[in-house]
């Protein structure tokens, strides 16, 4: 029995502690200058996406919107980390990996503005669309692993989701079927902390997240989702690991939701402040700029040279999503059904005739 539970023990990684002090060996990517200003470009690029973006919504020309402030150093990672080939199926909150996968911040945008088209990646095909629905996006992950696997394609799939998607189904079957098929599949979990207005310990009885991987017979990490070097690292044995065909992994990233759930939520009626206050101390971009200062002597000018390139990077694309033509009135029937019955025809045509007079 004590070999059986250590065998099933979970491991957390942490490289950059909350001050950005090391506090274990540094990967041997990190070495690499270019690298380290990669990574916290686009996590910087993220907020200040999502700052405008909530503004966008605040002015009336966005709709619900779903933020993601403080959790910026897991999507950056898992975007960075991925191969081109590779699958990813994301949740709606995987802006800073989508962006690296050449989906636009404008196409963001869209699908946000309620504009389907936003999901149509222009220059990414591949990859799945924002998934809403909590966890489903897990099961068709599990699908195309299986397709990859069966074609033995040296590819991968990755798929994210939030702490409140583990108490789903769907992610229970998706993790039963990913062990015993050993699928080439990673499971990135997002713990910010919250499922809405349900603090974590309301959701599970489970000492950590990482651990639901044990029932399904594979490994389980938890790393601190604070920091892009321990996100990477465990990352990259991940998806080495599915890639050499040794089965799946679930990574708990842990971090914290310093922002509303949604612009149609108040987290300040739930969310205690003191544990607010003590998460911003510790979030990722604040974090990674005093390692950059130690380890690269990163400098205020190098800070506000690259914040003045990503004001201007996301106000192109708020001109370029403001200024897209709206949606013909008639994509209300497309999509729905592969031959269109006759009434729809004829309902299509009304529309049709409808929007070319207002225009």
């Amino acid at each position: 029995m004590p070999e059986i539970i250590a065998q099933f023990s979970i491991q957390y990684v942490q490289i950059i502690n909350e001050h950005g002090a090391l506090c274990a060996q540094l990967p041997t990517f990190a070495n690499n200058t270019q690298w380290l200003t990669t990574i916290y470009r686009i996590m910087h690029l993220t907020r200040c996406f999502d700052e405008k973006a909530i503004a966008l919504q605040r002015m009336g020309k966005l709709g619900t919107y779903a933020p993601c402030r403080g959790q910026e150093a897991i999507g950056a990672a898992i975007g960075h980390m991925l191969r081109p080939e590779d699958i990813f199926i994301p949740y709606y909150r995987d802006y800073a990996a989508l962006a690296q996968r050449k989906v636009k911040w404008s196409e963001i945008l869209s699908y946000w503005g309620g504009d389907e088209r936003g999901n149509q990646f222009m220059h990414n095909a591949q990859d799945l669309p924002f998934s809403v629905p909590i966890a489903s996006q897990c099961l068709h992950a599990a699908g195309i692993a299986f397709a990859l696997q069966y074609r033995q394609e040296p590819r991968i799939a990755l798929v994210s989701l939030g702490d409140g998607g583990t108490s789903e189904g769907d992610f229970y079957e998706a993790i039963n079927i990913a062990g015993i098929w050993n699928l080439p599949l990673v499971f990135v979990i997002n713990n910010n902390q919250w499922a809405i207005s349900v603090p974590l310990q309301s959701q599970t009885k489970a000492a950590t997240l990482a651990q639901k991987a044990i029932a399904a017979g594979f490994e389980g990490i938890q790393v601190d989702g604070n920091d892009p070097l321990a996100m990477s690292q465990v990352l990259d044995m991940a998806i080495n690991k599915a890639r050499n065909g040794n089965g799946p992994t679930l990574i708990e990233a842990i971090s914290y939701r310093l922002s509303n759930h949604t612009t149609a939520d108040d987290a300040t009626r739930y969310q205690p402040q003191h544990e607010v206050r003590v998460a911003t101390q510790r979030e990722p971009i604040r974090r990674f700029k005093h390692f950059l200062e130690q380890h690269i002597q990163w400098t205020d000018a190098q800070e506000k040279t690259l914040l003045q390139e990503c004001e201007q990077i996301i106000e192109n694309e708020i001109t370029e999503y403001l200024s897209k033509p709206p949606q013909a009135l008639s994509s209300i029937f497309d999509y729905h059904f592969a031959d269109m019955p006759e009434n729809f025809i004829e309902q299509r045509a009304t529309v049709l005739e409808a929007s070319s007079c207002l225009s």
